[in-house]
């Protein structure tokens, strides 16, 4: 039977290019999305038409604990089982300090620290064996933005929640994060020209990496080449040296 892959906000960037590289590997997949339909159907039709795999798209909003609930059911009735979790979906919302509102500042924790936590708590019923994969960030160990400080303290915590996870679903499920510097997503591809030539000259390899990059690392992390790879944060920067 083939192997089932959950990928919370897949439907671009990072995410997008792990369920690429997944079904590369003939894994299932499971493409989550919660406003970019038309680019999840995109995906699903490319991975199901290039990888001979099947390709399930479910629209949920990861800090709803009914809509996970419902996710977890759908993936359940279709493939009996998750074998991988990629906790990838997370939103920034970007203000100087004077015009950051709690309401925010909790939108931001609720979409990037207590998502991946009910995604986790719920998909533990329909994963025997596995890894969970969750994606943070250097904006949560060192590389610090005022502007996005609700975002960075978001990462930290998911920091911390994985090493909790990792606790929590041993010995058979491994959980491990990947922290990723700069990426080459539509998002920071809009930011001002010259800011991103004065962050790529902080990097040793002198340029942002590109989102299938980093899906290699959670592919490899989801492998059997990585089965004693446990409670581990791997940063992917390049080399940032700020």
């Amino acid at each position: 039977m083939s192997k089932v892959v959950l990928v919370t906000g897949s439907s671009i960037g990072i995410g997008k290019a792990t369920i690429i590289e997944f079904a590369s590997h003939g894994y299932n997949v499971v493409i989550n999305y919660l406003t970019n339909e038309e680019k999840a159907n995109e995906l699903k039709k490319y991975v199901e038409d290039n990888y001979n795999v099947k390709a399930l798209c479910i629209k949920c909003d990861v800090s709803n604990e009914y809509d996970v609930l419902n996710m977890i059911s759908e993936i359940e009735s279709e493939f009996g089982k998750v074998d991988v979790l990629i906790n990838n979906a997370a939103i920034a919302i970007d203000t100087t300090f004077e015009d950051k509102t709690p309401d925010n500042f909790m939108k931001t924790l609720n979409v990037n620290l207590v998502g991946p936590f009910i995604v986790s708590k719920h998909a533990k019923n329909i994963m025997n064996r596995g890894s969970i994969i969750n994606v943070a960030s250097t904006n949560g160990i060192d590389t610090y933005y005022p502007y996005s400080m609700d975002y960075d303290a978001s990462k930290a915590g998911l920091i911390l929640l994985t090493h909790n996870l990792a606790i929590e679903f041993s010995p058979n499920v491994r959980v491990n994060a990947v922290a990723p510097g700069w990426v080459s997503t539509d998002m920071n591809r809009e930011l001002d020209p010259e800011y991103i030539k004065a962050e790529q000259k902080k990097i040793l390899l002198g340029r942002f990496a590109e989102p299938e990059e980093i899906a290699k690392v959670i592919y490899f992390l989801a492998s059997d080449e990585a089965k004693y790879i446990n409670n581990e944060i791997i940063r992917i920067d390049g080399g940032f040296n700020a």
